[in-house]
């Protein structure tokens, strides 16, 4: 039977009104179909548990949660606040309270007014439920004055604020949905939300797919361009190369393998963004749990850290297309310093320590035996993993390569801190209060939450030094407090600083517009649009 656009759009409407469990039988072909026009589908190797960002860290969420939820204010090409949800926002002169106006037009997606009360109430969940602990620690008040102004007020100064008010940081939730009293960070809800942003939930499939409809009583006119977004989950990285190869996805948003970028170029038409999402400082390192006995004596971390050729895995192993991290900050950072231990690859300098810390090596040659994990999905860091059991088995460690069959799995693992070593992505978002705090306050260490401080890192003069550089609105100062910071962290060695990942995005030729601000496709997709065939 043909469709008409009317009968098309009946049948959504329909399907939207019906209960979420089960009320969407037709395939993920049928979706694209019968869209009014402009669908982009999206491929994805991350596996989300839900879609709720005020909870929950990491793109897997990241990504369809910046399209279902709006936030605050977003973030220019040139880094600077703008109006988003609030259309109008003020700092005070002491750096304590940020004002907040909302605009008077928007509406959560069943049609219900956005208040200060929701704003409110977001942030305060955020502030005590979200990985990224440091982000609204000195929020102590949110203090409504009518029903769209809202004042957050704050213990100390707080530089990353008004970033941290940018998109997929802080998504406005609905208080009546969500403040029933039942635990955020396991809320039926989640799977499921009714969100502020520019998209409405249609379909959440786990493992599969995630369908989205444009919001037609979106605040901003006009806006999205897209009628629907489609995320289509794949198993790894060639198999959704691939898929990208045959037009079944139009957006590619990671291609890191430089063979990858190679066979992506010959797309006819296709359009690479280099060098993309530049907030997010992705950093890959090895990770070390300094609570496992095993991995206790940083002579033992060090000398794992310095058996490892950084230099063959940027230049041979991903064809220098990233770049050898030092530490714990990004080089695209105003903050990051070289000033720390290189550990250049010296297998002698690697046996010295294993030595030192009484590891001698036995009749065969071992010396220690670990387990080695990674995030599934992901074939650079499944390339780094494998290098390790040949690498680090000529200092006299052997590696037995762990494999989990889903990222809940992997991140359970490490979250609770079961683990030995695990590779891992943990990215800056901009900010050392943001992204670099969470990993190396001992006060972080909060078992069961991927990407906080999983490595069960403590140094005092660490804690000391971030508490200030959290509240100092000196640029020379905090600088100098964060040269500071990794110098220390790199020489405690609670990771093995690998590479700094160069994100390259890929969209097919009748993509228009692909963003191109700080947080790439991170940030809401309002003004991507499709050619019509």
């Amino acid at each position: 039977m043909t469709q008409t656009p009317n009968h098309r759009r009946a049948v959504l409407r329909a399907a939207a009104a019906a209960p979420f469990a089960g009320a969407f039988a037709w395939p993920l072909g049928a979706w694209a179909q019968a869209a009014r026009g402009g669908v982009l589908v999206i491929g994805t190797t991350q596996k989300p548990r839900h879609l709720n960002s005020a909870v929950q860290s990491g793109i897997a969420t990241m990504f369809p949660a910046a399209q279902l939820f709006a936030s605050p204010l977003r973030m220019s090409a040139d880094w600077k606040p703008q109006p988003y949800l609030a259309e109008r926002f003020e700092l005070s002169s002491d750096n304590r309270s940020v004002t907040l106006h909302l605009r008077r037009d928007a509406v959560f997606h069943d049609g219900r007014p956005i208040t200060a009360e929701d704003l409110k109430f977001s942030i305060e969940t955020i502030r005590d439920n979200h990985p990224f602990r440091s982000m609204y620690a000195p929020v102590n008040a949110v203090t409504i004055d009518g029903p769209l102004k809202a004042v957050v007020r704050l213990a100390e100064p707080h530089p990353a604020l008004l970033l941290a008010m940018s998109t997929s940081l802080t998504p406005i939730i609905p208080k009546h949905i969500f403040g029933d009293g039942v635990d955020p960070k396991v809320h039926p809800r989640n799977a499921n939300p009714v969100g502020s942003g520019p998209f409405k939930l249609v379909e959440f499939k786990p493992g599969e797919h995630i369908v989205m409809e444009r919001n037609e009583r979106f605040f901003l006119k006009d806006l999205p361009r897209l009628d629907r977004l489609i995320v289509k989950e794949y198993k790894d990285n060639a198999s959704m190369l691939l898929a990208f190869e045959k037009g079944e996805i139009d957006v590619h948003p990671l291609i890191a393998d430089p063979r990858e970028i190679e066979r992506a170029r010959k797309i006819p038409g296709v359009q690479l963004v280099g060098s993309a999402q530049p907030a997010v400082g992705p950093l890959i390192w090895l990770a070390f749990n300094t609570q496992n006995p095993k991995l206790a004596d940083k002579r033992v971390r060090q000398a794992i850290s310095y058996a490892i050729d950084r230099k063959f895995i940027a230049d041979t192993l991903f064809g220098g297309i990233h770049k050898v991290a030092t530490g714990p900050i990004a080089r695209g950072s105003p903050f990051y310093s070289a000033e720390v231990q290189s550990y250049a690859h010296n297998l002698a300098t690697a046996t010295q320590l294993l030595d030192a810390a009484g590891l001698k090596a036995g009749p065969n040659g071992k010396r220690l035996a670990l387990d080695v994990d990674a995030i599934p999905g992901s074939q650079e860091l499944k390339t780094i993993q494998e290098y390790l059991k040949p690498a680090l088995a000529k200092a006299g460690i052997e590696v037995t390569v762990r494999l989990s069959p889903d990222f809940p799995t992997w991140a359970r693992r490490v979250a609770s801190h079961q683990f030995e070593m695990t590779m891992d992505s943990v990215w800056n978002w901009g900010d050392p209060v943001i992204g670099v705090h969470r990993t190396w306050l001992s006060s972080n260490i909060k078992p069961g939450v991927i990407w906080s401080n999983t490595q069960g890192y403590r140094n005092a003069r660490v804690d000391e030094l971030l508490e200030a550089a959290a509240k100092e609105m000196d640029l020379a100062k905090r600088k100098a407090q964060y040269r500071e910071v990794q110098k220390i962290v790199v020489d405690d060695c609670p990771v093995a600083f690998l590479i700094e990942a160069t994100i390259t995005e890929g969209y097919a030729a009748k993509v228009v517009q692909p963003p191109k601000g700080i947080w790439g496709m991170i940030d809401a997709m309002n003004d991507i649009s499709v050619r019509k065939a």
